[in-house]
């Protein structure tokens, strides 16, 4: 693995921002977060070019817009090969991708394939026909499955082993990932655990209730381990991996996430501190404790239903509860120079705070 660092060992300098951004997902939770990096002139990734974005349907549209007015915005399917060719079209020249559309939680099970491996097939078919300078994949954990132990971290190159229907669509967008880098195409991994941070789905409002309530379930006794990532950590590690000096080995993919995993019972009560440090009424302490036999039962409903072809999100979660799923960010470290900023705590209060601010309901 190449090692782009100087004498010194410290990450070498970062090429400067493209004269055009092309943003998938743009307004989705890490997108809107980028947007808002991106055009704020007191961020350090602020950039004065041109941003190019994929919204889903008008909604989406609404959401960048607010954040990036002017914005040029493409509405329609990633996986749609015209839509994508409108995305790309007059992109020629000075260029980057940042490729963060995906469907993790789908209306139905076809959609973990048709957008997170096809989509990604259709965005990286049409960033190498208009000889985009680098392309940045954000995939995800679940190619990788779970930690076979509680103290066990994934590293840069670990090997294959998905987790269901999502964790087998993002596999697929990584091989094809690694077909391009093998052709030639510039194109960067990272893989993000959980994410937690302003513009959070509703999902993660109704974990901050059950939180409050003292009602989030810890199964077997939430002694597992989860790696989390507050999403301006995120923000520079995508962008450290799109302008960093030197391309990546076939299959490689950065971790990028907080400094340290953590057990979830910590996750618990610094959620539960940052609620009552920002004024929230926290009704009681700790979570729900739950035998382990309830995940192991969850998993193997979620296993039995998606195999029909049904998704059903609650199921999904709890399944997974019981599981450590932690990684190592040595590699995105040494070789991007990223250092997560923000820490659990402060990043859960910043997180209450914007649901405040937008008058959301955490009780």
């Amino acid at each position: 693995m190449p090692d782009p660092t100087d004498a010194t060992g410290a990450p070498a300098t970062l090429h400067q921002a493209p004269d055009t951004t092309v943003i998938t997902g743009a307004g989705g939770w890490l997108g809107q977060a980028l947007l808002a990096s991106f055009t704020d002139p007191a961020s350090p990734w602020f950039r004065p070019g041109v941003l190019r974005t994929l919204a889903v349907d008008a909604a989406d549209a609404e959401r960048i817009a607010a954040i990036a007015p002017n914005a040029e915005i493409v509405v329609g399917d990633v996986a749609d090969r015209s839509t994508i060719a409108r995305l790309f079209r007059n992109t020629l020249g000075d260029c980057d991708v940042i490729h963060a559309a995906g469907v993790i939680h789908p209306r139905k099970m076809a959609d973990f394939e048709r957008v997170n491996h096809m989509g990604a097939r259709a965005v990286i078919d049409a960033a190498i026909r208009r000889g985009v300078r680098r392309m940045v994949h954000v995939s995800s954990n679940s190619p990788f499955g779970t930690n076979p132990d509680p103290l066990d971290v994934f590293r840069a190159d670990e090997p294959f082993n998905p987790y269901l229907g999502y964790g087998q669509s993002k596999m697929n967008a990584e091989l094809a990932v690694r077909e391009a880098q093998e052709e030639g195409f510039d194109i960067v991994m990272v893989r993000p655990p959980w994410f937690y941070g302003p513009y959070q789905p509703l999902r993660q409002t109704t974990f901050f209730k059950m939180v409050a309530a003292g009602k989030f379930p810890l199964v077997g006794g939430g002694s597992n381990r989860r790696s989390m990532v507050y999403v301006d950590n995120l923000v520079q590690g995508v962008v450290r991996a799109e302008l960093a000096p030197t391309r990546v080995a076939p299959g490689w993919g950065y971790w990028i996430a907080d400094a340290e995993p953590y057990e979830v019972t910590e996750i618990v009560a610094t959620v539960q501190e940052a609620l009552r440090l920002e004024g929230c009424p926290v009704k009681k302490a700790g979570g729900a404790k739950l035998p382990n036999i309830v995940g192991q039962v969850a998993e193997k409903a979620d296993r039995v239903l998606q195999r029909v072809g049904v998704y059903n999100q609650q199921v999904h979660v709890l399944g997974e509860m019981n599981k450590t799923i932690a990684c190592d960010i040595s590699a995105a470290r040494r070789d991007l120079g990223y250092e997560p900023e923000v820490a659990l705590l402060e990043g859960m209060r910043r997180s209450v705070r914007w649901c405040l601010k937008r008058g959301v309901d955490l009780r």
